[in-house]
């Protein structure tokens, strides 16, 4: 017969069980590039459920470059879960080689990759710097995982230590951060589906069979030589094809140009509607000793998201002032700036006479027509030894720069740095080129 004191006593040994299973289950998480994709350890698993790291669902992995291409909505939550995934191929394939990686590091270097991108603001790159300027997603990715740290009773240290490369085996901050790490390999294959962009599509699987260790390093076993020139290639590609794009560079760079236009006027006291987040952060001018010294503006910040700015630019494509609204109006109804790309700097005259354009057109007189007149330039470096290097290790134990022992001309091209000059205006006064 079961008294109240032994009824309660099952019942609380049967919610022990319960917790228990559901703790040890495996979740399995669909991704439309590698399938299913497990996630065993219930730790991460947490991490994914916060809303720090959901708030990633709402931030787009390309910023405006949907106006491109179609497709390309895809967010930061899925390459950080894409991310992670390679690197639980990449940790199993190096302990298969016969390296040591213990079940405490594995579980750091995978909330490290995991964790990477949750500094992100608004559009990503597409806004870095410009409604918190100075103050890099780096910076505010380390910072949130502190935080996190500190909530989960120190359950990230290790992790933070192998993402700022203060652990003993460097090779595992190079899995996270190199020429040649899990972030770059799944932006690269994820951004080329969701784009369309075949060009940039590249092999992870055969790269991550090719992952080694010498001395401590990342390297690649000698034979992965022309999957990692696909690989340099492939990115090369994708900068000029998909992330450098002339009309995503026109969009982005007027998405920053609203933003900036809406900081003044908040500091000039005029109203404009917006979230509460977004409406905080046009009228506070912060730096990163504030991120340090005042918790409560991260916690803010972690409310921000693509659908804070949108939002306000629908709203302000309708405000009075005449800079505001055209230019939201134009990202809301793609009616973008006219650019003209070319590899030379554009002569002064050229830019006075679209400048005197715009002012005649718009009846501007105190030099508001730099909003709509951007004159600037992008760069691209497919492989940078000076930041790093891609080393191949051969069968006798010698190791070679990618770049010395792959095809010299296509490596010596993808070593240069690519620059771009660009300006951008009205598409009404393409006549004055």
């Amino acid at each position: 017969m079961y008294t109240p004191a032994r009824l309660k006593t099952c019942t609380i040994f049967t919610l022990q069980v319960k917790l228990l299973t559901l703790s040890t289950k495996n979740k399995i998480i669909n991704d439309p590039i590698y399938g299913f994709i497990t996630v065993k350890d219930p730790l991460i698993y947490e991490l994914i459920d916060h809303p720090y790291f959901q708030r990633l669902r709402r931030i787009s992995q390309l910023g405006l470059t949907y106006l491109v291409y179609p497709g390309a909505y895809h967010t930061r939550f899925h390459h950080a879960i894409g991310a992670m995934h390679l690197m639980g191929r990449a940790i199993y394939t190096l302990r298969q080689k016969g390296h040591k990686i213990t079940p405490e590091e594995e579980r750091g270097v995978l909330i490290a990759i995991l964790l990477h991108d949750v500094g992100h603001g608004p559009f990503s790159h597409a806004l870095e710097h410009t409604l918190i300027p100075g103050v890099s997603h780096e910076a505010l990715s380390l910072k949130i995982m502190e935080e996190l740290n500190q909530e989960f009773d120190g359950a990230l240290t290790l992790a933070i230590d192998i993402f700022t490369n203060n652990h003993p085996k460097a090779f595992l901050h190079q899995l996270i951060s190199s020429q040649l790490d899990m972030d770059r390999l799944d932006y690269l294959r994820r951004d080329s589906f969701y784009s369309g962009v075949t060009e940039g599509s590249v092999n992870s699987e055969r790269l991550l069979t090719m992952l080694n260790v010498k001395d401590d390093q990342l390297v690649v076993d000698s034979k992965g030589i022309y999957s990692i020139e696909k690989f340099l290639v492939a990115r090369r590609l994708m900068y000029w094809q998909v992330y450098m794009h002339k009309t995503v560079l026109s969009a982005e760079f007027m998405l920053v140009n609203i933003l900036k236009r809406a900081k003044y006027l908040a500091t000039q006291g005029v109203e404009l509607t917006g979230t509460q987040a977004l409406k905080h952060f046009l009228h506070a001018d912060y730096t990163w000793n504030d991120f340090e010294e005042n918790p409560a503006i991260l916690k803010k910040f972690l409310e921000l998201d693509d659908f804070d700015v949108m939002s306000g630019i629908k709203d302000w494509a309708n405000h009075s002032d005449l800079i505001l609204s055209d230019l939201s109006g134009r990202i809301i109804n793609r009616n973008l700036l006219k650019i003209r790309l070319q590899e030379t700097p554009f002569e002064e005259e050229l830019a006075e006479k679209m400048a005197e354009g715009i002012r005649n057109q718009y009846g501007f007189t105190h030099g508001e027509e730099r909003y709509m007149l951007i004159v600037d330039k992008v760069k691209n470096h497919a492989y940078n030894n000076k930041k790093g290097h891609i080393n191949l290790l051969y069968k006798d134990g010698h190791t070679s720069d990618i770049s010395t022992a792959a095809d010299q001309m296509t490596i010596n091209a993808l070593s240069e740095p690519v620059e771009r000059h660009f300006i951008c205006f009205p598409r009404e006064l393409r006549h004055l080129l």
